[in-house]
């Protein structure tokens, strides 16, 4: 077993081994995934989420083992490379590998601070009136800004993966969470607008997306929207289409 700790828990290792040992019988369930789980616990007084990602296959595990970073890793990784740069996600403590007598990765584990979140992007999709919407998606397109102003393409930019946390009145704080898909990279305008696509945004939603954007990277807005609108319908184009073939192959 290898396990590789934020310094500031370094006194916790211990502790941090029994709740992967204990991971099965004890927490309490998030998400339960065919390949991935998710359950939060209690390391000493503090909540934290634990996410266990199962043995790959034996061509996955020889390339997880040898040629890529685990998931696991990666996501410990990312998360210190986010927070160096001022970007929220919840604080990285440990990542653990299990690994066989001929070095192959078995069960991962990664092991992150609790935050506790008031919603995500998906309850403003679903609702046109939810309330400061607009000022919540501005603020979110700063998030965005912020983040690829600082290279990273966070290849599942989705309405589920930025916890938002109301911190008074028209202030909130966004946090990246799932991190074992990004790139590290110089990113055109056009690569900029085509990591909002997954949002899944209403061309209303679309409109105070892109007129905020414009105004931080001080580019014509017309510009910015008439990118952001084809990245978008594009994507929404593709999607539809998938679900139609599929249900066309079921009948």
């Amino acid at each position: 077993m290898k396990i590789i700790l934020n310094p500031k828990y370094r006194n916790e290792e211990k502790a941090i081994i029994q709740l992967v040992t204990s991971f099965f019988e004890e927490g309490n369930l998030i998400v339960k995934g065919s390949r991935n789980t998710i359950k939060s616990n209690y390391l000493g007084n503090e909540k934290v989420n634990i996410k266990f990602f199962k043995k790959p296959g034996i061509f996955k595990s020889i390339i997880y083992s040898f040629f890529r970073s685990t998931k696991a890793k990666r996501s410990f990784d990312y998360a210190n490379y986010l927070i160096d740069h001022d970007i929220l996600t919840p604080e990285p403590i440990a990542y653990i590998e299990e690994r066989s007598s001929f070095g192959l990765l078995g069960d991962s584990f990664y092991i992150c601070q609790q935050i506790d979140y008031d919603f995500t992007i998906r309850e403003l999709i679903h609702n046109p009136l939810f309330e400061n919407r607009n000022v919540i998606l501005e603020q979110f397109t700063e998030f965005t800004f912020k983040m690829h102003q600082a290279q990273v393409n966070f290849l599942d930019h989705s309405p589920g993966n930025t916890l938002i946390v109301a911190k008074g009145t028209n202030q909130y704080e966004f946090y990246l969470i799932d991190l074992n898909r990004m790139k590290f990279e110089e990113l055109s305008i056009e690569k900029r607008m085509d990591n909002f696509k997954k949002m899944w945004l209403s061309r209303t939603m679309i409109k105070v997306v892109a007129k905020k954007y414009a105004e931080l990277i001080q580019q014509p807005n017309d510009k910015i929207h008439a990118i952001l609108l084809e990245k978008t319908l594009q994507f929404k184009r593709r999607i539809t289409k998938k679900k139609y073939l599929k249900l066309k192959l079921k009948k």
